[in-house]
Protein backbone atom coordinates (compact mmCIF):
# COMPACT_ATOMS: atom_id res chain seq x y z
CA UNK A 1 0.00 0.00 0.00
CA UNK A 2 1.10 3.63 -0.42
CA UNK A 3 3.02 5.44 1.72
CA UNK A 4 3.29 8.89 2.67
CA UNK A 5 6.40 9.15 0.19
CA UNK A 6 5.26 7.53 -2.74
CA UNK A 7 6.07 9.43 -5.88
CA UNK A 8 9.44 10.85 -4.41
CA UNK A 9 13.15 9.56 -5.48
CA UNK A 10 15.97 8.87 -4.04
CA UNK A 11 19.46 8.67 -5.18
CA UNK A 12 21.61 6.96 -2.55
CA UNK A 13 25.10 6.85 -2.60
CA UNK A 14 25.31 5.90 1.00
CA UNK A 15 26.65 2.55 2.77
CA UNK A 16 27.57 1.92 6.46
CA UNK A 17 24.69 3.19 9.22
CA UNK A 18 23.94 6.60 8.98
CA UNK A 19 23.34 7.42 5.40
CA UNK A 20 21.77 3.98 4.66
CA UNK A 21 19.33 5.03 7.47
CA UNK A 22 18.29 7.93 5.99
CA UNK A 23 17.52 6.53 3.09
CA UNK A 24 16.06 3.46 5.15
CA UNK A 25 13.41 5.78 6.64
CA UNK A 26 12.50 7.18 3.45
CA UNK A 27 11.98 3.98 1.61
CA UNK A 28 10.03 2.81 4.79
CA UNK A 29 7.64 5.90 4.27
CA UNK A 30 7.36 4.87 0.15
CA UNK A 31 9.94 6.82 -1.61
CA UNK A 32 11.42 4.41 -4.18
CA UNK A 33 15.43 4.62 -2.86
CA UNK A 34 17.99 3.80 -6.17
CA UNK A 35 21.05 2.70 -3.96
CA UNK A 36 24.48 2.91 -6.02
CA UNK A 37 26.84 0.76 -5.39
CA UNK A 38 30.11 -0.43 -6.01
CA UNK A 39 30.52 -2.92 -9.38
CA UNK A 40 32.51 -5.16 -6.91
CA UNK A 41 31.20 -6.20 -3.77
CA UNK A 42 29.10 -2.95 -2.91
CA UNK A 43 28.50 -1.75 0.39
CA UNK A 44 30.52 -3.22 2.52
CA UNK A 45 27.57 -4.07 5.60
CA UNK A 46 26.66 -6.62 3.07
CA UNK A 47 29.79 -8.57 4.75
CA UNK A 48 29.21 -7.16 8.36
CA UNK A 49 28.94 -10.07 10.32
CA UNK A 50 28.03 -12.13 12.01
CA UNK A 51 24.95 -12.73 12.35
CA UNK A 52 24.44 -14.15 9.00
CA UNK A 53 21.52 -16.27 7.29
CA UNK A 54 22.06 -18.43 4.62
CA UNK A 55 25.62 -15.74 3.84
CA UNK A 56 23.51 -12.80 4.23
CA UNK A 57 24.43 -10.22 6.50
CA UNK A 58 21.37 -8.99 9.31
CA UNK A 59 22.76 -6.24 9.75
CA UNK A 60 22.47 -4.92 6.11
CA UNK A 61 19.30 -6.58 5.22
CA UNK A 62 17.94 -4.55 8.32
CA UNK A 63 19.45 -1.40 6.83
CA UNK A 64 18.83 -1.89 3.16
CA UNK A 65 15.38 -3.60 2.56
CA UNK A 66 12.66 -1.31 0.56
CA UNK A 67 15.49 -0.05 -1.59
CA UNK A 68 16.99 -0.87 -4.63
CA UNK A 69 20.54 -1.42 -5.85
CA UNK A 70 22.75 -1.07 -8.93
CA UNK A 71 26.13 -1.47 -9.69
CA UNK A 72 28.00 1.73 -10.98
CA UNK A 73 31.73 2.42 -11.54
CA UNK A 74 31.28 6.17 -10.45
CA UNK A 75 34.98 6.61 -11.85
CA UNK A 76 34.54 5.90 -15.13
CA UNK A 77 33.33 8.43 -17.18
CA UNK A 78 30.45 6.15 -18.50
CA UNK A 79 29.52 5.57 -14.63
CA UNK A 80 29.05 9.62 -14.04
CA UNK A 81 26.93 9.89 -17.48
CA UNK A 82 24.52 7.23 -15.43
CA UNK A 83 24.53 9.22 -12.19
CA UNK A 84 23.76 12.26 -14.29
CA UNK A 85 21.16 10.65 -16.07
CA UNK A 86 19.82 9.47 -12.93
CA UNK A 87 20.17 12.80 -10.82
CA UNK A 88 17.57 14.44 -13.97
CA UNK A 89 15.43 11.84 -12.87
CA UNK A 90 15.33 11.61 -9.02
CA UNK A 91 13.97 14.35 -6.65
CA UNK A 92 16.81 13.64 -3.77
CA UNK A 93 20.43 12.55 -3.30
CA UNK A 94 22.13 11.32 -0.04
CA UNK A 95 25.27 10.95 -0.19
CA UNK A 96 27.72 9.66 2.89
CA UNK A 97 31.53 10.34 1.39
CA UNK A 98 33.96 12.34 3.54
CA UNK A 99 33.57 15.89 1.62
CA UNK A 100 35.25 16.77 -1.08
CA UNK A 101 34.80 12.89 -2.75
CA UNK A 102 31.80 13.98 -4.96
CA UNK A 103 33.58 16.85 -6.23
CA UNK A 104 36.26 14.18 -7.15
CA UNK A 105 33.78 12.50 -9.20
CA UNK A 106 31.95 15.12 -10.34
CA UNK A 107 28.97 15.02 -8.67
CA UNK A 108 28.82 17.38 -6.36
CA UNK A 109 26.02 20.13 -5.61
CA UNK A 110 26.95 22.98 -7.46
CA UNK A 111 27.13 20.60 -10.12
CA UNK A 112 23.60 18.64 -10.13
CA UNK A 113 21.94 21.48 -9.29
CA UNK A 114 22.91 22.64 -12.73
CA UNK A 115 21.73 19.56 -14.14
CA UNK A 116 18.14 19.28 -11.68
CA UNK A 117 17.65 22.53 -10.03
CA UNK A 118 15.03 20.80 -7.96
CA UNK A 119 17.67 18.57 -6.43
CA UNK A 120 17.42 18.03 -2.96
CA UNK A 121 21.16 17.02 -2.09
CA UNK A 122 21.72 15.65 1.61
CA UNK A 123 25.28 15.21 2.52
CA UNK A 124 26.11 13.10 5.99
CA UNK A 125 29.60 13.17 7.08
CA UNK A 126 31.86 12.43 10.31
CA UNK A 127 32.07 16.32 11.37
CA UNK A 128 30.17 18.22 8.57
CA UNK A 129 31.31 19.92 4.95
CA UNK A 130 33.24 23.14 7.20
CA UNK A 131 35.36 23.33 9.76
CA UNK A 132 39.27 22.45 10.62
CA UNK A 133 37.95 18.61 11.08
CA UNK A 134 35.90 18.47 7.72
CA UNK A 135 38.27 15.88 5.78
CA UNK A 136 38.41 13.45 8.50
CA UNK A 137 36.41 10.24 8.78
CA UNK A 138 33.86 9.36 11.72
CA UNK A 139 32.23 7.63 13.07
CA UNK A 140 29.65 6.71 15.98
CA UNK A 141 31.92 5.86 19.42
CA UNK A 142 34.17 8.58 18.07
CA UNK A 143 31.03 11.58 17.87
CA UNK A 144 29.72 10.49 20.85
CA UNK A 145 33.18 10.81 22.80
CA UNK A 146 33.63 14.31 20.97
CA UNK A 147 29.89 15.42 21.82
CA UNK A 148 29.57 14.57 25.28
CA UNK A 149 27.37 11.77 25.49
CA UNK A 150 30.20 9.37 26.44
CA UNK A 151 31.05 11.57 30.12
CA UNK A 152 27.38 11.58 31.25
CA UNK A 153 26.65 7.74 30.22
CA UNK A 154 27.91 4.67 32.72
CA UNK A 155 27.96 4.75 36.37
CA UNK A 156 29.35 7.50 39.01
CA UNK A 157 33.04 7.30 39.23
CA UNK A 158 33.54 4.86 36.00
CA UNK A 159 34.79 5.32 33.05
CA UNK A 160 33.43 6.91 29.93
CA UNK A 161 31.22 4.33 28.23
CA UNK A 162 29.34 4.52 25.01
CA UNK A 163 25.48 3.84 24.54
CA UNK A 164 24.83 0.44 23.88
CA UNK A 165 23.33 1.37 20.37
CA UNK A 166 24.57 3.25 17.74
CA UNK A 167 22.62 6.55 18.24
CA UNK A 168 24.97 8.79 16.53
CA UNK A 169 24.62 6.98 13.83
CA UNK A 170 20.82 5.57 14.27
CA UNK A 171 20.33 10.09 14.78
CA UNK A 172 22.40 11.35 12.34
CA UNK A 173 20.37 9.20 10.14
CA UNK A 174 16.92 10.72 11.57
CA UNK A 175 18.00 14.10 11.21
CA UNK A 176 19.37 13.96 7.38
CA UNK A 177 15.77 12.57 7.05
CA UNK A 178 14.31 15.41 8.32
CA UNK A 179 15.91 17.87 6.84
CA UNK A 180 15.41 16.14 3.65
CA UNK A 181 11.00 16.06 4.09
CA UNK A 182 12.07 19.71 4.95
CA UNK A 183 13.77 20.40 2.30
CA UNK A 184 11.04 18.45 0.08
CA UNK A 185 8.04 20.75 1.68
CA UNK A 186 10.46 24.19 1.25
CA UNK A 187 10.42 22.81 -2.81
CA UNK A 188 7.11 22.95 -3.06
CA UNK A 189 6.99 26.65 -2.11
CA UNK A 190 10.63 28.09 -3.61
CA UNK A 191 10.41 25.03 -6.94
CA UNK A 192 14.46 24.72 -5.96
CA UNK A 193 16.01 22.09 -4.55
CA UNK A 194 18.81 22.71 -1.94
CA UNK A 195 22.13 21.28 -0.27
CA UNK A 196 21.54 19.53 3.47
CA UNK A 197 24.54 19.13 5.79
CA UNK A 198 24.62 16.22 7.99
CA UNK A 199 27.02 15.41 10.46
CA UNK A 200 27.94 12.91 13.58
CA UNK A 201 29.18 15.63 15.69
CA UNK A 202 26.32 18.29 15.12
CA UNK A 203 24.39 14.96 16.10
CA UNK A 204 26.14 14.39 18.99
CA UNK A 205 26.27 17.85 20.10
CA UNK A 206 22.23 18.19 19.44
CA UNK A 207 21.37 15.39 21.13
CA UNK A 208 23.41 16.33 24.42
CA UNK A 209 20.59 19.34 24.12
CA UNK A 210 19.51 19.16 28.10
CA UNK A 211 22.91 17.96 29.47
CA UNK A 212 24.74 20.91 27.24
CA UNK A 213 22.09 23.45 27.92
CA UNK A 214 22.44 22.58 31.85
CA UNK A 215 26.25 23.30 31.49
CA UNK A 216 25.82 26.59 29.27
CA UNK A 217 23.58 28.01 32.24
CA UNK A 218 25.37 26.87 35.61
CA UNK A 219 29.22 26.17 34.16
CA UNK A 220 28.67 22.28 36.40
CA UNK A 221 29.79 19.67 34.38
CA UNK A 222 27.00 16.89 34.39
CA UNK A 223 28.08 13.48 35.75
CA UNK A 224 26.82 9.77 35.07
CA UNK A 225 24.32 8.90 37.31
CA UNK A 226 23.73 5.06 35.62
CA UNK A 227 20.03 5.04 35.45
CA UNK A 228 19.27 7.89 37.60
CA UNK A 229 17.50 11.04 36.21
CA UNK A 230 19.01 14.55 36.88
CA UNK A 231 16.28 16.42 38.11
CA UNK A 232 13.66 13.48 39.79
CA UNK A 233 14.12 11.17 42.05
CA UNK A 234 13.38 8.01 42.63
CA UNK A 235 13.35 7.30 38.77
CA UNK A 236 15.52 4.60 37.38
CA UNK A 237 16.20 0.90 37.39
CA UNK A 238 16.04 -0.77 40.32
CA UNK A 239 17.02 -4.68 41.26
CA UNK A 240 14.30 -6.60 41.71
CA UNK A 241 14.61 -10.84 43.06
CA UNK A 242 14.53 -11.84 39.11
CA UNK A 243 15.81 -9.23 37.27
CA UNK A 244 15.61 -5.06 36.97
CA UNK A 245 12.21 -2.93 36.36
CA UNK A 246 11.96 0.85 36.19
CA UNK A 247 10.35 3.31 37.94
CA UNK A 248 9.67 6.60 37.11
CA UNK A 249 7.91 8.54 39.83
CA UNK A 250 7.32 12.19 39.07
CA UNK A 251 8.24 15.13 41.97
CA UNK A 252 4.51 15.21 43.25
CA UNK A 253 4.59 14.01 47.19
CA UNK A 254 1.19 12.09 46.60
CA UNK A 255 3.13 9.85 44.37
CA UNK A 256 6.22 9.38 47.15
CA UNK A 257 3.36 8.46 49.42
CA UNK A 258 1.93 6.05 47.13
CA UNK A 259 5.40 4.65 46.16
CA UNK A 260 6.44 4.08 50.15
CA UNK A 261 3.03 2.39 50.82
CA UNK A 262 3.64 -0.50 47.96
CA UNK A 263 7.22 -0.93 48.56
CA UNK A 264 6.18 -1.48 52.10
CA UNK A 265 8.49 1.32 53.82
CA UNK A 266 6.43 3.68 55.16
CA UNK A 267 9.38 4.75 57.16
CA UNK A 268 10.69 6.65 54.31
CA UNK A 269 7.74 9.02 54.22
CA UNK A 270 9.43 10.83 57.59
CA UNK A 271 12.65 10.22 56.74
CA UNK A 272 14.69 14.01 56.29
CA UNK A 273 16.80 12.27 54.09
CA UNK A 274 13.96 11.44 51.75
CA UNK A 275 11.95 14.36 53.06
CA UNK A 276 11.61 15.53 49.01
CA UNK A 277 12.83 15.56 45.92
CA UNK A 278 15.79 17.85 46.44
CA UNK A 279 16.51 15.61 49.44
CA UNK A 280 16.51 12.18 47.51
CA UNK A 281 18.34 13.68 44.54
CA UNK A 282 21.37 14.74 47.08
CA UNK A 283 20.79 11.14 49.29
CA UNK A 284 20.73 9.39 45.77
CA UNK A 285 22.78 6.07 46.65
CA UNK A 286 21.10 6.16 50.29
CA UNK A 287 17.54 6.00 48.21
CA UNK A 288 18.26 3.32 46.08
CA UNK A 289 19.83 1.11 48.64
CA UNK A 290 16.41 1.69 50.77
CA UNK A 291 14.31 0.72 47.59
CA UNK A 292 16.10 -2.25 46.71
CA UNK A 293 16.01 -3.17 50.24
CA UNK A 294 11.81 -3.94 48.99
CA UNK A 295 12.07 -4.40 45.52
CA UNK A 296 14.87 -7.36 45.66
CA UNK A 297 12.40 -9.56 48.22
CA UNK A 298 9.71 -10.31 45.09
CA UNK A 299 9.85 -10.60 41.29
CA UNK A 300 9.51 -7.83 38.67
CA UNK A 301 5.73 -9.06 37.97
CA UNK A 302 5.08 -8.68 41.45
CA UNK A 303 6.24 -5.29 41.86
CA UNK A 304 4.85 -4.01 38.07
CA UNK A 305 1.45 -5.48 38.64
CA UNK A 306 1.40 -3.38 42.03
CA UNK A 307 2.81 0.30 40.46
CA UNK A 308 1.25 0.09 37.61
CA UNK A 309 -2.71 -0.39 39.36
CA UNK A 310 -1.37 2.92 41.42
CA UNK A 311 -0.55 4.28 38.65
CA UNK A 312 3.16 5.19 39.21
CA UNK A 313 5.14 4.50 35.53
CA UNK A 314 7.28 1.50 35.48
CA UNK A 315 8.36 -1.22 33.25
CA UNK A 316 10.24 -4.17 32.90
CA UNK A 317 14.06 -3.82 31.93
CA UNK A 318 14.29 -6.67 28.74
CA UNK A 319 16.58 -7.39 27.02
CA UNK A 320 15.89 -8.15 23.65
CA UNK A 321 14.62 -11.84 23.93
CA UNK A 322 12.17 -10.52 25.88
CA UNK A 323 11.39 -7.39 23.67
CA UNK A 324 10.28 -9.47 20.67
CA UNK A 325 7.94 -11.46 23.11
CA UNK A 326 6.36 -8.64 24.76
CA UNK A 327 2.53 -7.99 24.31
CA UNK A 328 2.64 -4.41 23.41
CA UNK A 329 5.70 -4.39 20.88
CA UNK A 330 4.14 -7.37 19.41
CA UNK A 331 0.78 -5.24 19.44
CA UNK A 332 2.29 -2.53 17.67
CA UNK A 333 3.75 -4.30 14.60
CA UNK A 334 7.43 -3.81 15.56
CA UNK A 335 8.66 -7.54 14.92
CA UNK A 336 7.83 -8.26 11.05
CA UNK A 337 8.89 -10.80 8.67
CA UNK A 338 9.40 -10.89 5.05
CA UNK A 339 11.21 -13.48 2.93
CA UNK A 340 14.70 -12.46 1.20
CA UNK A 341 15.45 -14.95 -2.04
CA UNK A 342 18.58 -16.03 0.19
CA UNK A 343 17.71 -15.65 3.33
CA UNK A 344 14.54 -16.94 3.47
CA UNK A 345 12.09 -16.12 6.32
CA UNK A 346 13.82 -13.09 7.95
CA UNK A 347 12.05 -11.42 11.02
CA UNK A 348 13.20 -8.23 11.99
CA UNK A 349 12.20 -4.56 13.71
CA UNK A 350 9.14 -3.06 11.93
CA UNK A 351 8.50 0.37 11.37
CA UNK A 352 8.19 2.91 14.59
CA UNK A 353 5.51 5.69 12.72
CA UNK A 354 2.11 4.16 11.58
CA UNK A 355 -0.31 6.37 9.25
CA UNK A 356 -3.81 6.04 9.39
CA UNK A 357 -4.54 6.87 5.60
CA UNK A 358 -0.58 6.32 3.69
CA UNK A 359 0.11 3.03 6.00
CA UNK A 360 2.74 1.98 3.62
CA UNK A 361 2.75 -1.31 4.66
CA UNK A 362 5.33 -2.68 1.64
CA UNK A 363 8.33 -4.89 3.35
CA UNK A 364 10.60 -5.70 0.45
CA UNK A 365 13.17 -7.98 1.24
CA UNK A 366 17.05 -5.54 0.58
CA UNK A 367 18.02 -6.14 -3.51
CA UNK A 368 20.77 -8.65 -4.10
CA UNK A 369 24.23 -6.77 -5.68
CA UNK A 370 22.86 -4.96 -9.12
CA UNK A 371 19.47 -6.45 -9.30
CA UNK A 372 18.40 -3.53 -10.41
CA UNK A 373 20.59 -2.30 -12.75
CA UNK A 374 19.26 -3.45 -15.74
CA UNK A 375 15.16 -2.14 -15.12
CA UNK A 376 16.53 1.61 -14.16
CA UNK A 377 19.23 1.85 -16.65
CA UNK A 378 16.86 0.99 -19.48
CA UNK A 379 14.24 3.72 -18.11
CA UNK A 380 16.70 5.97 -18.43
CA UNK A 381 17.19 5.47 -21.95
CA UNK A 382 19.83 2.54 -22.17
CA UNK A 383 19.64 0.16 -24.97
CA UNK A 384 20.44 -3.41 -24.53
CA UNK A 385 23.48 -3.49 -26.46
CA UNK A 386 25.04 -0.27 -24.52
CA UNK A 387 23.99 -2.46 -21.38
CA UNK A 388 26.00 -5.35 -22.71
CA UNK A 389 29.13 -3.35 -23.39
CA UNK A 390 29.08 -1.38 -19.96
CA UNK A 391 28.30 -4.92 -18.60
CA UNK A 392 31.28 -6.59 -20.21
CA UNK A 393 33.74 -3.60 -19.27
CA UNK A 394 32.61 -3.52 -15.78
CA UNK A 395 31.10 -0.04 -15.69
CA UNK A 396 28.07 -1.30 -14.14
Amino acid sequence: MAGPLTGMRVMDFTRALAGPHCTLLLADMGAEVIKIERVKGGDEVRRMGPPFINGESAAFMASNRNKKSITVDLKDPRGREICLRLAKWVDVLVENFRPGVMKGLGLDYPTLSQVNPRLIYCSISGFGQTGPMANQGGYDTVAQGMGGIMMVTGVPGGPPVKAGVPIIDLGTGMFGALGVLAAYIARQQTGKGQHIDASLLDSSVALGLIDGSDYLASGDLPMPLASAHRRIAPHGAFRTQDGYITIAADAAPATWTTLCRILGKAEMETDPRLADNTQRRKNLPFLIAQIESATTTRESAFWLEKLQAAGIPCGPVNNYDKVFQHPQVLARNLLVENVHPKAGRVRMVGKPLKFSDTPATDLVPSAALGEHTTTILQSLGYTADELEQLRREKVI
